[in-house]
């Protein structure tokens, strides 16, 4: 009599769990495939610096400067508060071009005046500087060592100068949009990497 009772007693504990089980979909070797935690810090331990940009390019660097870039006023603002701890922004500014360099052939630029200041902005096909992956806010404990996080940066400059179309002396004087990354340090506005770049149409 115990043993029907006890087991009667576990039969409903079972059936019970279960019923209070979620249905979880398996993968192709019957594992069972679990929602990513969306509090869960990103891992790039067993990406490559390449993989990473690609997984990352779009959300952290393109809809970021889309939704997030700082204005000339803001970036005026910005430039005078900064200090010695660099800080990088992205930035969207329409304004004529005041001058274009393009007689190194690997490292192309382009300037513009922020309030009567002027600001250069290099396209490439050599950027320098770590201001794109700054800017996404990415910092080295992000990343499995030194050489990751450096390489990143690297893969992300090449990837902005493929967005850009070739400048000349043809657009000196004319209005522009573009969006870039920039980083600010002592006052000053360093190594600035453009983004997207276009020419508006003049009225």
């Amino acid at each position: 009599m115990f043993l029907k009772q006890w087991g009667g007693a576990l039969i409903s504990c079972t059936v019970l769990l279960l019923t209070a089980c979620t249905v979880v979909d398996l993968d192709e070797n019957g594992k069972p495939v679990l929602p990513a935690d969306p509090n869960a810090k990103h891992s790039f331990d067993n990406l490559t610096p390449q993989q990473i940009a690609q997984q990352t390019w779009q959300s952290r660097v393109i809809d970021a400067a889309n939704q997030h870039a700082l204005d000339a006023s803001s970036l005026e603002s910005k430039l005078t508060a900064s200090g010695e701890k660099p800080e990088s922004y992205f930035v969207h500014l329409e304004t004529p071009v005041t001058e274009v360099n393009t007689s190194d052939e690997r490292e192309q630029k382009f300037t513009v005046s922020i309030n009567g200041k002027p600001l250069v902005i290099q396209v490439g096909p050599v950027i320098k500087g770590n201001a794109i992956r700054d800017a996404t806010g990415f910092v080295f404990e992000d990343f499995t060592n030194q050489v990751q996080f450096a390489q990143l940066s690297r893969v992300y400059n090449r990837e902005a100068v493929k967005q850009l179309p070739k400048i000349d002396a043809s657009w000196v004087g004319k209005p522009v949009s573009v969006r870039f990354a920039v980083t600010l340090n002592n006052g000053t506005a360093q190594n600035a990497a453009a983004l997207e770049l276009k020419q508006e149409t003049q009225p």
